[in-house]
């Protein structure tokens, strides 16, 4: 998994871009998490606690983009995907994988997370 982190020089907007099928995550770095300072240690702490055997799973519900992390994988997933309604999406409305759930190691999102904590700091 790769991914850039950088700030848009005409506007100041945050941008992360990751590799195809892992699309999801770049927004949720930053629709979700963006440059809450607080969040961000709250789930490396969470990640710690999951390393340490102390959590199985922690899930982080956000306005449209959801987190779930686990002893061995962290999943982003739009909220969408979670609807209990049996109701088929229209074809054209379909997206695929990369843009509506990513998953990766543990260890990779905690590497991830720690270039956006970093990236957030060198940036302002």
């Amino acid at each position: 998994m790769e991914y850039e982190f950088r700030r848009n020089t005409l506007t100041g907007t945050l941008v992360a871009q990751f590799t195809m099928d892992h699309e999801i995550m770049g927004l949720w770095f930053v629709d979700e998490l963006g440059e809450d300072k607080a969040l961000i240690a709250q789930i490396a702490s969470t990640i710690e606690a999951l390393q340490q055997g102390k959590l199985t799973e922690q899930g982080f519900i956000g306005k449209a983009i959801s987190l779930e992390l686990d002893e061995e994988q962290a999943r982003v997933f739009a909220n969408a995907l979670e609807m209990d309604d049996d109701t088929p999406l229209d074809e054209s409305m379909s997206l695929y994988d990369g843009e509506s759930q990513a998953f990766c190691g543990l260890e990779d999102f905690e590497a991830a997370l720690k270039s956006w904590q970093a990236f957030i700091e060198e940036s302002r």
